[in-house]
């Protein structure tokens, strides 16, 4: 894991108008973000084309590409490029859906992995949909499902780029994967 001090004072220098700190704060990263990657991208469906360093060049591009760099530390910009995947994996799933042409969508279990690896690709936009009614309900706990799920961080990485305990993690975990299976599957 990178050293949080170095990465936020890179990222001090990102919004002072470093642009060479982000190439520098991006090469500290990378590695994780590339394990992270590869993590969620072992729990997509078998035939799912999008690979893990196409992921992390394409949210490396867009976190560049963004017009404000205003991150504040580690945790803001691992929150964002949690942020970014997400975004990515759902138009992913979006444009493949539209490609097949296919129907309505059906239930998603949610166990402790929130697996997806059922090729019914409504599956991934339903859980973005209910994410951001979380979102809007309790955005820490939507921060947690999102570094989880899409940025696949362990509970002791989520509770140290959101500076709180690992139990608080682990109680909002629950309760946000509660709230998601009552959204995603109503009665």
């Amino acid at each position: 894991m990178s050293e949080p001090s170095e990465v936020t004072g890179l990222l001090k220098e990102v919004r002072q108008g470093n642009q060479d700190a982000f190439n520098r704060v991006f090469s500290i990263v990378y590695g994780e973000l590339r394990r992270l990657a590869a993590y969620y991208m072992r729990q997509e469906r078998p035939d799912h084309t999008l690979q893990t360093t196409a992921l992390v060049h394409e949210a490396y591009v867009r976190l560049v590409g963004r017009e404000t760099k205003n991150w504040e530390d580690r945790k803001h910009f691992f929150s964002v490029a949690a942020e970014v995947m997400r975004s990515l994996l759902v138009d992913h799933a979006r444009a493949h859906r539209a490609a097949k042409r296919e129907g309505a969508g059906g239930r998603v279990p949610l166990d402790e992995n929130l697996s997806f690896n059922s090729p019914d690709l409504n599956e991934v936009l339903a859980l973005d949909t209910a994410l951001k009614k979380l979102s809007e309900a309790d955005p820490r706990q939507a921060q947690i499902v999102e570094l989880r799920y899409f940025a696949g961080l362990g509970i002791r990485e989520i509770a140290d780029v959101l500076g709180i305990s690992e139990r608080t993690v682990i109680r909002e975990w629950n309760m946000a994967k509660a709230w998601l299976y009552g959204e995603m599957n109503p009665q």
